[in-house]
């Protein structure tokens, strides 16, 4: 069990993944996912208003999941969107990165990674990309 971390809501304790509907949380991410909603980069605005919004299926904006705050999730596609920008260059960051992303994956995620500039200067391609994912994961 990862200490400090909750499922459902008013569960009474900590909720694993043996009811596979809900995904275990850092409660004290709460706080720092609602602010970061109020404070999306101009990457994930656009992502956002542009496309997720209206997409068939829903999709949350900085969600906690584990330890982490995701940018976009879907959880009936297990899906997670991140919006990287010039923060995730460094060896250091890149590590880590990786390493959260093996994290999301051990709970059946799929991970996409765009950058800013992506999103940015070419949204209609990143719109695809998502689009093919998604029929992978509809049709495996």
């Amino acid at each position: 069990m990862i200490k400090g971390v909750r499922g459902i809501k008013g569960g009474g304790g900590i909720k694993t993944m043996q009811n596979k509907k809900f995904l275990p949380y850092s409660s004290n991410l709460k706080i720092k996912a609602r602010n970061l909603r109020n404070q999306m980069t101009s990457a994930e605005k656009r992502l956002w208003y542009e496309y997720l919004r209206q997409h068939e299926y829903r999709f949350l904006r900085q969600k906690p999941i584990g330890n982490y705050i995701v940018d976009f999730y879907c959880s009936k596609l297990k899906l997670v969107i991140e919006i990287d920008g010039v923060t995730h260059l460094d060896e250091k960051d890149v590590n880590y990165d990786n390493n959260r992303t093996k994290e999301l994956e051990k709970f059946g995620l799929k991970v996409l990674r765009f950058w800013n500039n992506d999103v940015l200067n070419g949204l209609g391609a990143v719109e695809e990309i998502i689009e093919e994912e998604i029929g992978k994961i509809k049709s495996p």
